[in-house]
């Protein structure tokens, strides 16, 4: 190929791909091993294919595929909070993404993604545009983002969804997935030793929004505090900032670590002029054991409400058995997947418990407490199959119910 380059990549869930990781110990961006001399046990449908040399035109397919079954046992207070939860096979992601760049000296970066919904979303909307920007370089280390991607603001977020130890994210009534507007990254430190991003978006701006709130701006800074020549050792810190907009009203609501159950925490709608929320996450990585945590606070603009605060955090442990870890990525500021070394792959047990509390004043949108233990099998860098039970304790409407979940995944990220 001489003008147009086409090439495949692993590519992240959520996040644009690249074709190297940077892993921790280096400071330049040594690539993290995807061989298939790995010679894994579970093969996969579709070969490693090696990069051409980019031309003038270079184009990055990805496809990522996560197949659940969730299955629900309730007591008798939390059939009468919240009714009964169905068990259920859903089609949690099936996204196709085009990543890649254009030019020659000065190369600007795209990425476009959708997701289909015809299964298990609204009839309707049996596609979903997920993201479609452009990356404008600004030196060798800042860079300018333009359309629409995710917000700069806690860790859970920002970071690839298929790659954290939890099975389902916790926080999710403090962000939201995607927005439109511009965002500037700046990697900093003589060895990338961290990360700044900040961004200004509008939803007025997206296609498809179904809701229409203003101007959100947000920052996120990370550090590596320690990070010795061993790529499997290392301590991250973030704080992050958003400013959520508000016509007239807000609410928030989230789901307790699940994404087929109804909304166990909801504010429902109050008056209310804006909110400023903040973060502080922390990752320790020691090899096969890693420690991972957050806790956002969201302080309400809502003086007929008492301008109400509402918090939120969890506190995940991981151990991988074979000793592989998550390499950290020095660009982006948080890990990656496990790129298992053996041929029979990285098995991994998960520990978490999290507490969400939309409580405050007279607004009661309820509280749940959650314990997960979990087992993900990293078969090779594309297969993971994960099996998860978690534990709620709700308090609403004046009772505390009890729910447990079962969560089977399958997961195939190309």
């Amino acid at each position: 190929m001489s003008l147009t380059c086409l090439s495949l990549s692993v590519a992240a869930f959520g996040q644009a791909t690249k074709s190297t990781q940077t892993p921790m110990g280096t400071a330049t961006g040594e690539a993290v091993a995807t061989p298939a001399s790995a010679g894994y046990a579970v093969p996969d449908p579709v070969p490693d294919l090696k990069p051409d040399e980019p031309g003038f035109f270079e184009v990055k397919p990805g496809l990522v595929v996560l197949l659940d079954h969730t299955g629900f046992s309730q007591d008798e207070a939390s059939l009468q909070q919240m009714g009964e939860q169905r068990n259920k096979w859903e089609l949690r992601a099936g996204r196709l993404m085009l990543n890649g760049s254009i030019g020659g000296g000065y190369r600007v970066g795209f990425q476009l993604s959708g997701e289909y919904k015809g299964f298990d979303g609204d009839p309707d909307t049996t596609w979903q545009l997920t993201d479609m920007s452009l990356s404008f370089p600004i030196g060798s280390r800042t860079k300018l983002q333009v359309g629409k991607t995710k917000e700069t603001f806690a860790y859970e977020m920002v970071g690839d969804a298929a790659n954290l130890p939890g099975a389902e994210r916790v926080l999710s009534p403090f962000f939201i997935s995607r927005n439109t507007g511009l965002k500037l990254t700046h990697v900093w430190g003589p060895a990338k030793r961290g990360t700044f991003s900040a961004g200004v978006y509008n939803d007025d701006w997206d296609i498809g929004a179904k809701e229409r709130r203003g101007v959100d701006a947000s920052g996120r800074i990370t550090a590596l505090l320690w990070a010795p020549e061993d790529a499997g050792r290392y301590l991250h810190l973030g704080l992050s900032a958003r400013h959520v907009a508000a016509k007239g009203e807000m609410r928030y609501r989230g789901r307790p670590g699940s994404n087929v159950s109804d909304y166990f925490v909801d504010t429902g709608k109050f008056t209310a002029d804006g909110a400023l929320h903040l973060g502080v996450e922390g990752l320790l990585s020691l090899n096969g054991f890693g420690l991972l945590g957050e806790y956002v606070v969201a302080d309400v603009d809502a003086p007929a409400s008492g301008n109400p605060r509402f918090t939120g955090w969890y506190l995940a442990g991981n151990w991988i058995l074979t000793g592989d870890h998550r390499p950290y990525d020095r660009n982006v500021g948080y890990a990656r997947r496990v790129v298992p070394k053996g041929r029979w792959g990285a098995p991994e047990l998960v520990v978490r418990y999290s507490d969400v509390d939309l409580r405050d004043g007279p607004i009661d949108g309820g509280r749940f407490r959650r314990t997960d233990l979990g087992v993900n099998w990293w078969a090779t860098h594309r297969w993971k199959l994960g099996l998860a039970w978690g534990h709620v304790w709700l308090d609403r409407m004046g009772v505390r119910g009890q729910t447990d979940t079962i969560l089977s995944r399958v997961q195939w990220v190309y």
